[in-house]
């Protein structure tokens, strides 16, 4: 698998002209599914370095908690006044508190909290190995018989997948919080009965799909950032580029999974 990886690698650095940009995108998105496919191997394996895993989770968690909080507060009570405006008009004011938390819950708090992490963890886990692979460090890495998937892959998407949903789940407590300070300061609704509302519409099985969600979002971000960076090639014009890409990659595939995962388990509307 490692040498089909690197032979992608050569594939890709051929195919890097202005006329051939969508072939290599196809190429490096078909080396990400390999990727992705060594990465359960390795683990099924139980090769890695654990000492690497703590590192990249503080980086993925702490490192991004504030940006997360910020967006989840902010969206939290932007989509309250546009929700509250709307139900209070039609007298429905004892379902504002519900219907907030569960659009926000299912859809905007796994979207953003993904959205904020594949922009500053992807990129720079695109950034970092694809320095390493143009100053020959992954090289350096076989000549001491190191797996670049157990040293450098394998700890990012363990640490991903443990701290997405984490992220996700904070993000839904400062969500709702600015949805109750913005009910009560705008609209004048009792943050009790916001709060009421909230618990009677929401359902486990919501939390347990911010969870789930997290964990596929968690994988599609560090598997399309390392494998942008393993398969990038030329210099710091080119590291760029690929961390770039590899975050407009990672929000088109998350956005992709969302679709999927919200029709199977909503899709069949409840009788």
């Amino acid at each position: 698998m490692t040498q089909v990886l690197n032979n992608l690698v050569l594939r890709a650095v051929k195919l890097q002209t202005r006329e051939n940009l969508d072939q290599l995108w196809v190429v490096r998105c078909f080396a990400a599914v390999l990727l992705f496919g060594q990465v359960l191997l390795h683990l099924l394996q139980g090769k890695t370095c654990y000492r690497k895993i703590l590192q990249h989770m503080v980086t993925t968690g702490p490192g991004s908690i504030s940006p997360v909080l910020l967006v989840s507060g902010f969206a939290g009570m932007i989509f309250t006044i546009q929700t509250a405006r709307e139900l209070i008009r039609f007298g429905a004011v004892g379902a504002v508190g519900g219907a907030f938390a569960l659009a926000f819950c299912r859809e905007l708090a796994p979207l953003l909290t993904a959205s904020i992490i594949a922009g500053q963890v992807g990129s720079a886990f695109a950034a970092e190995i694809g320095a390493m692979r143009v100053t020959e460090q992954i090289d350096a890495l076989y000549m001491l018989k190191t797996n670049p998937i157990d040293y450098l892959v394998l700890p990012r998407v363990i640490a991903c997948v443990l701290m997405m949903p984490i992220m996700m789940i904070f993000a839904l407590v400062t969500g709702i919080s600015g949805g109750v300070f913005a009910a009560a300061q705008f609209y004048n609704i009792d943050p009790e009965a916001f709060l009421e509302s909230v618990r009677t519409f929401l359902e486990p099985s919501d939390l347990l799909m911010i969870l789930v969600k997290g964990l596929v979002f968690g994988v599609i971000v560090a598997v399309i950032g390392c494998s942008w960076g393993l398969t990038t090639k030329g210099g710091a014009k080119e590291v760029g580029e690929s961390a770039t890409k590899a975050v407009v990659t990672t929000w088109v595939s998350i956005f992709m999974m969302d679709f999927f995962l919200s029709l199977a388990m909503f899709g069949k509307p409840t009788l």
